[in-house]
C-alpha cells in the first residue's frame, strides 16, 4: 500500500511539474506573439487590436471552409461532389460576383461607423454559420453561404478602410497589410486541423465553433479605437463622371491596372488548383492516402503563403511590377513541371509556388496602389482591387471543376500564365514608374 501511495505521489509531482512547464512555455510563446503584434508602435496606434480582430476572423473563415468542404466534398462520392460544388459556385459565387462591386460604394456612404460595420458583419456571419450548421443537407445552406460571402466582402472593405487610420508613423501601409495577412494565415492554419477534428464528431461542429469565433470577433471590432470611424480627408474612387457614380468601377491608372491584372491571374491559379487538385487527388488516391495527399498539398500552399507574407512584412518592394513578372513566370514553370513530371511531388511543389507567388504578387499590388494612388482615395482603391481578385478566384475555381484528363489539366493555367507573362512584359514598356497615373476623385458634395 505504501508503494502505491509513493508511486501516486511521484506521478502527481511529475504531472504538476509538466503542467508548470507547459504553462511557462505557453506564457513565453504568448509574450513572444504579443511582442510581435505590438511592435513598432502598433499597440499605441491601435493597429494591434485590428490584427487581433483579423486573426480571429481567420479562425472563423477557416472553420467555415472546413465545414463546407466536409459537407459538399468529402461526405459524398466524387461523382456527386463535382455537381454539388458547381451548384455552390453557381448559387453563391455568381450572385456574389454581381453584388460585390456594390458593397464597397455602399460602405463608402456610411463611413462614420466602421467599428459598428465591422461588428455587424461578424454578428451576421455568426448567425449565418449557425444556420448552415443546422441546414447541411437542405437548400438553406446555399443562401446562408452566400450571405457569409457578402458579409466577408463587407468586412474586407471596412477593414481596408480602417487600416490607414491605425498606422503607426514608422509602419507603411504595405507592411501593415502584411502583418494582418500573417496573423490570419497563422490563425487559420491552427484552426483548420481543429475544425477537421471537430468534423469527426459531427459535420455541424466546425460551423458551430465558427459562430463562437465570429461573436468573439464582434467584441474585438467594438473595442477598436474611435479613430477607425474618422473619414477626414477621404474621397471615394470612381471610374467616370455621370449619373451612375454609385455603381461605377474604379479608374486606378495604368500601373495599378497592370499590377492588378497580374495578381488576378495568380489568384485565378489559386482557385483552379483548389478545386482541380481536390478532385484529382480524390480520384487518384483512395482512402487515407487521398486525405494525406490533399493535406500535403494544402500544407505546401499554406507554407508558401506564409513565407511570401513574412518576406513582404520585412522587405521593401522597390520594383513591384518586376516582382510580379517573376512570380508569374515561376508559377507558369511550376504548372509545366506538374504536366511533365509524374507523381505527387510536382503538385505539392506547384501548391507551394502558388501560395508564395500569390502572397508576393498581392503585396506588390499593395505597393503599386500605395505609390500610384492618391492618399485620399487609397483605401477605396484597395477595396475595389480586392473585389477583382475574389472574382478571379471564382473564374479559376470554375475552370478547376472541368474534368480534365489527369495532370494534363495543368496545361490550362500554364498557357494562361505564359500569356500573362507576355502581356505584362509588353505592358510594362509603356508604364512609367516615376509618374503615377492620376486617379479621378468623386465629388464629396
Amino acid at each position: 500500500m505504501a508503494d502505491v501511495r509513493s508511486a501516486a505521489t511521484t506521478a502527481g509531482a511529475g504531472l504538476a511539474t509538466a503542467g508548470r512547464g507547459v504553462h511557462r512555455g505557453t506564457s513565453a510563446f504568448w509574450r513572444f506573439v504579443r511582442k510581435g503584434v505590438d511592435a513598432q508602435g502598433a499597440r499605441e496606434s491601435g493597429l494591434s487590436r485590428l490584427i487581433d480582430l483579423h486573426g480571429v476572423n481567420g479562425v472563423g473563415d477557416a472553420l467555415v471552409a472546413v465545414g463546407l468542404a466536409g459537407t459538399l466534398f468529402f461526405s459524398v462520392p466524387v461523382g456527386e461532389a463535382r455537381p454539388r460544388v458547381a451548384l455552390y459556385l453557381l448559387v453563391t459565387m455568381a450572385p456574389f460576383a454581381l453584388l460585390a462591386p456594390v458593397v464597397g460604394p455602399m460602405l463608402d456612404r456610411f463611413s462614420h461607423g466602421r467599428r459598428y460595420a465591422l461588428a455587424t458583419t461578424m454578428l451576421a456571419r455568426a448567425f449565418l454559420a449557425w444556420i448552415m450548421a443546422g441546414s447541411l443537407h437542405g437548400l438553406a445552406l446555399y443562401p446562408a453561404a452566400f450571405g457569409v460571402l457578402v458579409m466577408s466582402k463587407a468586412y474586407s472593405v471596412a477593414r481596408s478602410a480602417a487600416v490607414p487610420r491605425l498606422l503607426p508613423p514608422q509602419v507603411s501601409l504595405v507592411a501593415a497589410n502584411s502583418r494582418l495577412s500573417l496573423a490570419a494565415i497563422i490563425c487559420a492554419t491552427v484552426a483548420a486541423p481543429i475544425g477537421i477534428g471537430l468534423g469527426q464528431i459531427g459535420p455541424q461542429w466546425p460551423l458551430r465553433v465558427a459562430t463562437v469565433a465570429f461573436l468573439a470577433a464582434m467584441v474585438l471590432a467594438l473595442r477598436l479605437p474611435a479613430t477607425v470611424d474618422s473619414d477626414e480627408g477621404e474621397a471615394p474612387v470612381r471610374l467616370r463622371s455621370g449619373r451612375r457614380r454609385f455603381l461605377a468601377p474604379v479608374q486606378l491608372g495604368r500601373p495599378v491596372v497592370v499590377a492588378l491584372r497580374s495578381s488576378a491571374a495568380l489568384r485565378a491559379l489559386s482557385g483552379f488548383l483548389t478545386l482541380f487538385l481536390a478532385f484529382l487527388l480524390r480520384t487518384s488516391h483512395s482512402g487515407a492516402n487521398g486525405g494525406l495527399a490533399l493535406g500535403a498539398v494544402v500544407g505546401a500552399a499554406a507554407l508558401g503563403s506564409f513565407t511570401g507574407t513574412a518576406i513582404g512584412a520585412r522587405a521593401r518592394l522597390r520594383h513591384p511590377h518586376g516582382l510580379q513578372l517573376v512570380m508569374l513566370a515561376l508559377a507558369a514553370a511550376g504548372c509545366v513541371a506538374a504536366v511533365v513530371l509524374p507523381g505527387l511531388a510536382p503538385a505539392i511543389g506547384l501548391a507551394l509556388v502558388a501560395g508564395l507567388s500569390n502572397s508576393l504578387a498581392k503585396l506588390a499590388l499593395d505597393a503599386v496602389v500605395q505609390q500610384g494612388v492618391a492618399e485620399d482615395v487609397r483605401s477605396s482603391a484597395f477595396a475595389r482591387s480586392e473585389t477583382v481578385l475574389q472574382l478571379a478566384w471564382v473564374v479559376g475555381g470554375g475552370l478547376g471543376l472541368i474534368p480534365f484528363a489527369s495532370r494534363y489539366g495543368f496545361l490550362v493555367p500554364a498557357v494562361g500564365l505564359a500569356a500573362m507573362v507576355v502581356w505584362t512584359t509588353v505592358s510594362l514598356r509603356t508604364v512609367s514608374p516615376r509618374r503615377p497615373q492620376p486617379v479621378e476623385v468623386a465629388s464629396q458634395a
